[in-house]
């Protein structure tokens, strides 16, 4: 019996063990045609509020969509600055720029890739508008001290949470809330290969705040405060039905699949944990990470070499991100390549992503650390 092929997310096998719940759903938004905004638009939004504790979800049509939409709904202005780490996926920074907001790069801490509060501080200045914290592959960043930072100098904090969705942060005086129920907005995705992912596009906004919740939803519509009356200039961003039928399945499995993502996780840590060369991921002790991606640091192994000798044995690998927000052509307006961020340029030379799925087995576990193993034994 030959193994299964190592993939990168094995969304093939995710979906057969839950085929006739999948199958059903998805024809019943068929056959009532309600296409947009049919019923299971509200009931999922429902749904993903009570389970991440906010009182509102507003779906939109992807994860880059949502930031722009909590951006536009804060009335931020050309020339307002939003910090944000570099060590992300390129739309985070993309909708800042877009926006004619000024994006003001900061560094990362090296043990949990997340933005560092220390660098946030040093960063503020009279134009700064809000701090925009990426939860990185599935870890929360240093929410309690941001929050702190932000009320000081009144500033919004929007929660850039598509890695990261159904995580837990633990505050110092016990309380916990789920990651993206903490900052003014929160947002994510539900790109496919995400914890919790559509099949297709699709992304949502949350917030405690009713008025904003208000703001969100007409800028989501057109603008609209009613049909066909548009008090602000908005965007046509919504989630289809068909996809809000799929998560809303999904979501109810969401635990599990996070469980199966942190056994994985535990597997990997097992097998690098004495390599000198090797560090596994960090667990902030302030979190419940949901790893949506497993990621090494590399010291003294050529991490290129590495992503192509596992290549060479059919065992896939990412490296994200090769090049930093701050490093982009995109930011070259904005005299952004000259800025000194020692960590992100640390990482991105050494951080390696390997296969990371709720349906991973323990051969092909084996397989992938023993290559992994022999390769950084050379």
């Amino acid at each position: 019996l030959s193994m299964r092929p190592i993939q990168m997310v094995d969304l093939k096998q995710q979906y057969a063990k839950i085929k006739n719940e999948i199958d059903t759903a998805v024809l019943q938004v068929i056959e009532s045609a309600a296409f947009i905004n049919g019923p299971q638009v509200q009931s999922f939004a429902k749904a993903l509020a009570t389970y991440n504790g906010s009182k509102h979800v507003i779906p939109c049509a992807n994860g880059t969509d949502a930031l722009q939409i909590a951006m536009m709904a804060l009335n931020l202005q050309p020339g307002d600055e939003v910090i944000t780490p570099s060590f992300t996926y390129i739309a985070t920074t993309e909708v800042i720029a877009l926006l004619k907001l000024t994006p003001v790069f900061v560094d990362v801490d090296p043990k949990t890739f997340c933005i560092d509060p220390a660098t946030i501080e040093k960063a503020i200045t009279p134009r700064t508008k809000a701090i925009v914290p990426v939860h990185l592959y599935g870890q929360a960043a240093n929410m309690e001290e941001i929050m702190k930072i932000a009320a000081a100098h009144k500033l919004y904090v929007i929660e850039d949470n598509a890695q990261s969705i159904g995580g837990d942060y633990y505050f110092s005086d016990g309380t916990q809330k789920k990651t993206g129920a903490i900052g003014t907005i929160g947002t994510t995705s539900f790109f496919p290969s995400k914890n919790l992912g559509g099949y297709g596009d699709g992304g949502a906004i949350m917030t405690n705040d009713d008025r904003l919740a208000e703001q969100l939803k007409m800028v989501a519509n057109h603008g609209q405060s009613k049909r066909y009356y548009h008090d602000m200039v908005g965007c046509n961003s919504r989630l289809d039905t068909i996809q809000a039928a799929v998560l809303e399945i999904k979501l109810k499995h969401l635990d599990e699949y996070i469980n199966a993502r942190r056994a994985v996780a535990d597997h990997y840590d097992a097998a690098f944990a004495s390599h000198p060369k090797i560090t596994t991921p960090y667990r902030a002790p302030y979190n419940r990470h949901v790893f949506h991606q497993y990621t090494l640091i590399l010291e003294g192994i050529d991490r290129n070499k590495l992503h192509d000798y596992l290549a060479s044995r059919n065992i896939p690998s990412m490296i994200y991100y090769p090049v930093p927000a701050h490093r982009q052509k995109m930011f070259e307006q904005f005299n952004v390549s000259g800025l000194d961020l020692p960590v992100t340029d640390w990482l991105t030379e050494r951080v390696i992503s390997l296969p990371m799925h709720t349906e991973l087995d323990q051969e092909q576990l084996d397989l992938i650390t023993s290559s992994v193993l022999e390769f950084a034994n050379q």
